[in-house]
């Protein structure tokens, strides 16, 4: 099961206005801390791919010469370029998907994928980087994870609730499905097989909205994806995280991390 996800340009259209609320922040300790690793500095460029609502394009613009910022859906751009106003960065965003990289696009220090490289073709878009990357740049694909801990109980339920939901979306079928081959694997295949992990651990208090929010950005369950099964989906989850809630909001650990790629020394 090599063969990448088909492309769906608007996958995630009603899922962007949940997600800069709903999807864990990145703790900004990693952003200085992998800038360090990669000897980013404000002479360099990022290339943000797949930006979504900008996460990881603001997170480094006040570390970085210029960043670019590329996602395939508008909506996610829109909401992107209104939080880099508001902040006061210059972010060039456009609209394009990795299958629109090319050298126009400029060369970079650092490219960062978050939360999107199962999207992609992803041994092709590792050739095209190869090309887009300046000597010495990287690659950092960003995630988040919830360590086994008392805190994180109530991820169970939330999990039930999105595996019965979500059971007939194809495309996650596909990526987590036995066959699939971890990021780990294609990257060790690839330009960039030199990996270090960096990541940071927090304790946080998350309100049951933005729980909610987080489970109508994915877009296995969004409301474009399961239509008006997504408010049983909402009521259900609300009603499993009751337990755990305390004042509106439930405890969480949060794991934010960098998987950083670069090429083994010459």
């Amino acid at each position: 099961m090599n063969a990448p996800i088909p492309f769906e340009k608007h996958r995630f259209r009603s899922a962007a206005e949940h997600y800069r609320k709903g999807r864990p922040p990145y703790a900004p300790a990693l952003f200085e801390r992998v800038a360090e690793r990669v000897g980013l500095a404000r002479g360099h460029a990022v290339l943000d791919l797949g930006c979504g609502p900008g996460q990881l394009a603001l997170g480094f613009a006040r570390l970085a010469g210029a960043v670019t910022a590329v996602d395939p859906e508008p909506e996610m751009l829109r909401i992107a370029a209104a939080e880099a106003a508001e902040a006061g960065y210059q972010i060039r965003f456009i609209e394009g998907s990795s299958y629109d990289l090319a050298p126009t696009l400029g060369r970079f220090r650092l490219t960062a994928i978050g939360r999107a490289f199962h999207w992609m073709d992803r041994a092709d878009v590792l050739q095209r980087l190869d090309g887009m990357t300046e000597a010495g740049g990287a690659l950092a694909l960003f995630a988040d994870r919830h360590p086994e801990v008392p805190e994180n109980a109530w991820r169970a339920a939330y999990n039930a609730v999105l595996d019965h939901y979500s059971a007939e979306d194809s495309a996650r079928r596909q990526r987590k499905a036995a066959e699939w081959p971890a990021h780990e694997a294609v990257l060790l295949a690839s330009p960039f097989s030199q990996l270090e992990r960096i990541g940071v651990i927090e304790r946080r208090r998350t309100p049951v909205g933005n729980i909610e929010d987080r489970l109508l950005s994915l877009s296995s369950v969004s409301r474009d994806k399961i239509g008006a099964r997504a408010d049983d989906m909402i009521a259900a989850l609300r009603e499993q995280l009751a337990p755990f809630a305390i004042d509106g909001e439930v405890p969480e650990v949060v794991e934010s991390e960098a998987l950083i790629a670069m090429r083994p020394p010459r």
